[in-house]
């Protein structure tokens, strides 16, 4: 059994990956999920990403995965009673960054011209 150091820990290592909290927040909005219906709503993920992001969560006991054996093929992705509960979890993250959206820009915003001022070539 890994070590923690505490429970965010825990946390943060079961939805490590850029799109975990995403997959978790819109199938827990939707409820069963098609797979066509996750990478419209997560815009910027690649298939490759998804799948295996939506491989490891199914693993980890968070999303249930369930093929219909049909042609054409049909797959829907719900949460597990412990999916639930970390969704549930996310709320909270979910208001704050509804709240402060407009701060959050303005600092990315920021932080981006940084990057292009360190990018540009110095003369002298």
């Amino acid at each position: 059994m890994p070590g923690f150091t505490c429970g965010l820990d825990a946390t943060l290592r079961v939805i490590a990956g850029k799109w975990k909290p995403l997959i978790l927040y819109f199938v827990a909005q939707d409820g069963p999920t098609r797979y066509g219906e996750l990478r419209r709503a997560i815009r910027d993920v690649s298939d490759k990403v998804l799948i295996q992001q939506l491989k490891e969560l199914e693993a980890d006991g968070l999303v249930k995965r369930t093929d219909y054996k049909e042609v054409p093929p049909r797959v829907d992705y719900s949460l597990t009673p412990l999916g639930h509960s970390l969704a549930q979890a996310l709320v909270p993250l979910c208001t704050w960054g509804t709240e402060h959206m407009d701060e959050v820009s303005q600092v990315f915003a920021e932080r981006a011209t940084w990057t292009r001022r360190e990018r540009q070539p110095t003369t002298g």
